[in-house]
């Protein structure tokens, strides 16, 4: 069963600072144990501040980076150079490990073809990969969505695909594309991301319900352990 651990810094930049530390050890142990290591990020401020703090982090080359696959939890389904997408707003780090070797594999772009065939392409990489997640990262929006499952959405109740195709996304843009809820829990970790007292409620709702379609940041547990990483004003709400 997986532990849950609840971990509250003082601030946004103080949670992004130590949950970069934290990730650092995290892939290390994971490439002792295992040889590689298998990351999914997540977009929104807190993501992208995890991601600068990490790409800047003094012991970022402790990690083998060309033994570490980099993987995406959704995307907005959107032409490659679109700054919407989460992978344009990590191309600084991005930038930082490429030349260290570190495998990228970004969710398709809207190249016209549908996000349904998009989303083929994408858990097929991931299949021939054998892509086991080490660590997932998700950022918990102020409706308790992660990734691109949102509450009362069809997305969440879909459990035949690995990733999946989401349209009429209730957070623009309307099309994206997704890791799937079960595909989700197959993560060894997980580490959920929130701060802002624009986040307080959903921290509340989520840490006491694990009803996807009420919350689905409630839904989410890793197979081995599960982190709820916060700053002080998100959790504001919580008993």
């Amino acid at each position: 069963m997986s532990a849950e651990t609840v971990l509250v810094h003082r601030d946004p930049a103080l949670l992004a600072e130590a949950a970069a530390a934290r990730l650092i050890t995290t892939v290390v142990d994971a490439q002792a144990a295992r040889g590689s290591a298998h990351l999914v990020l997540t977009g929104g401020r807190n993501g992208n501040a995890l991601l600068a703090a990490l790409a800047a982090h003094p012991a970022r080359d402790a990690v083998d980076w060309a033994q570490v696959d980099l993987w995406w939890g959704d995307e907005r389904y959107l032409p490659a150079d679109d700054p919407e997408r989460n992978a344009v707003q990590a191309a600084a780090f991005l930038d930082a490990v490429r030349p260290l070797g570190a495998r990228i594999h970004p969710m398709p772009a809207d190249d016209g073809s549908s996000p349904e065939d998009a989303a083929v392409r994408y858990a097929t990489n991931l299949a021939e990969a054998g892509a086991v997640f080490d660590v997932l990262l998700l950022g918990v929006g102020p409706d308790a969505h992660v990734a691109s499952l949102f509450p009362g959405h069809p997305g969440v109740h879909e459990t035949g695909s690995t990733v999946i195709a989401v349209h009429d996304s209730p957070k623009p843009p309307p099309t994206r594309i997704s890791l799937s809820l079960p595909t989700l829990r197959t993560a060894r970790q997980v580490w959920l991301l929130a701060a802002g007292p624009d986040k307080a409620d959903a921290v509340a709702l989520a840490r006491t319900t694990r009803d996807a379609n009420t919350a689905p940041a409630g839904a989410v547990t890793g197979t081995e352990q599960t982190l709820w990483l916060l700053d002080e004003s998100a959790t504001a709400k919580l008993s």
